[in-house]
């Protein structure tokens, strides 16, 4: 893997959490932190991580989740924040087309920071308010799935080990993809 150890023997994995103001970073982050969920949670003034032990497919990982600016104002700091991300997750809110829409601006940050070697998710977020839905699954799905990532429905209220699920299932993504790139090199010849 091309993260790197910690002195416990941990690998290090950065996951950041990207998206508009309101759509809920905070409270999932907040998940993996055993706290609970806040309806008025304030907008977050600036970028804050969080570290979490987690074990996946019998690899050690410290999990630094970081939680980011979503002001329209601030986002040109936010990219500063994606070195050495390994995983980002694009988060919308169901409730709000414009999160949803705006996504494709993150995601330029995100390829103009990063490239192509990084797990992308796109995770809708507030399915408990699905009577108020203007992002449709289909849509959302089919918007992931142009893009190569992985789609999610949460809720950060209701639906807690969702996110943690959809969290799991990202790493064990890039634990394949770290293993592809492994047999790639090892498999391709050397032109000299």
């Amino acid at each position: 893997m091309d993260v790197e150890l910690d002195d416990n023997g941990n690998y290090k994995l950065k996951i950041i959490l990207i998206g508009n103001a309101g759509v809920g970073k905070t409270n999932l982050i907040n998940i993996i932190q055993d706290k609970e969920f806040s309806e008025n949670e304030a907008a977050t003034p600036s970028c804050s991580f969080f570290m979490k032990e987690m074990t996946i497919d019998k690899v050690n990982f410290n999990v630094y989740l970081w939680d980011t600016i979503g002001q329209e104002k601030l986002k040109a700091q936010t990219k500063i924040f994606f070195k050495n991300s390994k995983i980002v997750i694009l988060v919308y809110s169901i409730t709000v087309k414009q999160t949803f829409t705006e996504l494709e601006g993150w995601l330029k940050q995100v390829k103009d920071s990063l490239g192509d070697n990084v797990v992308l998710g796109v995770l809708g977020n507030k399915k408990d308010l699905f009577m108020q839905e203007e992002v449709s699954e289909e849509e959302a799905q089919e918007y992931a799935k142009s893009i190569g990532a992985e789609w999610g429905l949460t809720s950060a209220k209701t639906e807690r080990q969702s996110f943690v699920t959809y969290l799991e299932n990202l790493i064990k993504i890039y634990i394949q993809c770290q293993k592809q790139v492994k047999i790639k090199y090892i498999l391709e010849p050397i032109n000299i």
